[in-house]
């Protein structure tokens, strides 16, 4: 576990709430954080307050924001693109209150006891992520609040997509990021701070919605997604449309942090989807091979689709 100034802050900041009951209350929205969530918030971008005052999500993603997009100025000689038409999701993902399996609900507790403190947090290069915009080109007010999910693969290692990751990439059309990856063997790495913008999906939507931050390009789900990839299997490397799937490992892990983000984002599991769905251009499968029932059953047993 990677062990920085933000670890030492947000332990301060939990000792102070501890006696309000360990919650933190977000604003007019009524939103409620648990504080076993983990937020990210590097050093240069919030300064927790020595006041009373103790900083609502809404405002910790305010301090994280960028108001206006560099590219402001050009927009005005720009004709704004028009959202896509809706296309349909419906999430395999059902609604489960009994039938849960008991073993695979021990096991996920106990792998939840210590989950937190055996995610590693890894830094990528500036290029490969950015801040949430509240405004678009036009000045017309946007919601950076992340409130999906996008469920991606690595298409080679976890090792590679790290060290792309880590590489600076000046051509905006090179920059690639997610927030998680998970490993084969269920090694959870944090690359991107779920409050700044992951480049996970450039030209997408999801029921008809998208951001334009760039008017250079189409929208994308960038500005209120979370982007989660999971590390191929080998026999994935050389391409095609199917392969051998994903671990045990990396079900479980991906539950956990899925819970995580629901919780802390209050993001409903129909809002959990794919790359292969939100995608725009018609060239992306990933997750190749994914099987939903192993995440259902999963996330019946954390009592997420009740």
């Amino acid at each position: 576990m990677v062990r920085d100034p933000l670890t030492r802050r947000f332990k301060h900041l939990r000792r102070r709430l501890e006696g309000r009951h360990g919650i933190l209350a977000i604003g007019s929205f009524g939103l409620i954080v648990s504080l076993s969530s983990v937020i990210w918030l590097s050093s240069s971008d919030v300064a927790l307050t020595q006041s009373h005052h103790q900083p609502s999500l809404l405002e910790l993603l305010d301090q994280v924001t960028s108001g206006t997009p560099k590219q402001l100025d050009d927009a005005s000689n720009r004709m704004r693109p028009d959202p896509p038409e809706s296309s349909a999701w419906r999430s395999p993902l059902t609604r489960q209150c009994k039938g849960i399996d008991d073993q695979i609900r021990k096991r996920l507790v106990k792998l939840k006891s210590s989950f937190k403190q055996q995610r590693e947090r890894i830094a990528i290069d500036p290029s490969n992520y950015g801040k949430r915009y509240s405004v678009n080109p036009w000045k017309d007010s946007i919601d950076p609040m992340p409130r999906m999910v996008v469920l991606h693969e690595t298409a080679n290692s976890l090792t590679s997509a790290i060290n792309t990751f880590k590489t600076p990439h000046p051509n905006d059309h090179d920059q690639v990021s997610y927030h998680t990856l998970i490993g084969m063997n269920g090694r959870v790495v944090d690359v991107v701070d779920p409050l700044h913008r992951a480049y996970g999906a450039g030209y997408s939507a999801f029921l008809g919605e998208w951001a334009v931050t760039n008017p250079e390009f189409m929208g994308s789900v960038n500005n209120f997604a979370l982007h989660l990839s999971l590390e191929t299997p080998p026999d994935g490397y050389i391409g095609g449309r199917h392969h051998s799937g994903y671990t045990e490992q990396q079900y479980d892990a991906l539950a956990l942090v899925l819970e995580d983000w629901m919780e802390t984002f209050r993001i409903p599991s129909e809002a959990i989807t794919t790359h292969q769905h939100v995608d725009l251009g018609g060239e992306r499968g990933d997750p190749r091979s994914f099987n939903w029932k192993k995440l259902q059953v999963r996330m019946a047993a954390l009592k997420r689709l009740c």
